[in-house]
């Protein structure tokens, strides 16, 4: 099994420089909204980066294993009636509790990767959903990418197209969609893993790319799906 770090603190300080990148967000949370419901579960919420996009639903349940992680988020959106907000591991047997709260969608964004048994993760999200609910995921693709950078993050894997199509299949999902996603993304993980070997991504790089990438490249994969990507994006269908 790969090396990886564990450490909270690089996780935190990752989540904190991606906030300088509002346009990707608004970006990833364009693709992602429209396929969930109004009864929505983040799993690995961080410190709610994506969370404060699903406010608007009417019930939000975030959990992360980190419990740092979970006291940000409530510092930050505590105050909204329709949110409740957990330290949990999806691997825990108590997770399943939640297949209670009449939920129809699961949404996990770049989380996957970070979990050593990422059937198990799937097999409890199946459980936990109604037939016909939507498990979204955001997964960082091309085994050929992984490098330092995703060694500091916590990354066990990366995915391709046939994997992940292998893996859920194999706990009871349906794909719907599964398509690559930030294909200048590709590149640039490309270099920082195999050329220029960076630990982490720097402020400038991700300010540049969000101002200066993200609102063409967006514009443009909406019309022409890309041959590469950084990451995948797959809606799944609970079916049965």
């Amino acid at each position: 099994m790969r090396q990886i770090s564990t450490t909270s603190e690089y996780t935190l300080r990752d989540q904190e420089r991606m906030r300088l990148a509002p346009n990707y967000f608004q970006w990833q949370a364009r693709i992602v909204t429209r396929h969930l419901g109004s009864r929505v579960l983040e799993i690995g919420s961080g410190m709610g980066n994506f969370t404060r996009c699903l406010l608007d639903r009417q019930q939000v349940i975030a959990i992360d294993k980190d419990e740092s992680c979970i006291l940000r988020l409530v510092e930050r959106f505590g105050e909204h009636p329709n949110l409740i907000a957990r330290p949990m591991d999806v691997l825990d047997p108590s997770f399943l509790e939640w297949k209670h709260y009449n939920l129809d969608s699961v949404v996990m964004l770049n989380v996957l990767e970070h979990i050593a048994d990422d059937a198990r993760a799937l097999q409890h999200a199946h459980a936990v959903l109604p037939k016909g609910g939507n498990l979204i995921l955001l997964l960082p693709a091309f085994e050929s990418l992984y490098g330092p950078i995703d060694a500091n993050l916590g990354h066990y894997r990366r995915y391709s197209k046939g994997s992940i199509r292998r893996l859920v299949e194999s706990q009871g999902f349906r794909v719907r969609r599964l398509r690559y996603f930030n294909s200048v993304g590709w590149f640039g993980w490309w270099v920082n893993a195999r050329i220029s070997r960076k630990t982490e991504q720097s402020e400038e790089q991700i300010r540049f790319f969000d101002s200066r990438i993200v609102p063409l490249l967006s514009r443009l994969e909406a019309a022409i799906e890309p041959p590469i990507g950084q990451s995948l994006f797959a809606v799944l269908e609970k079916a049965g």
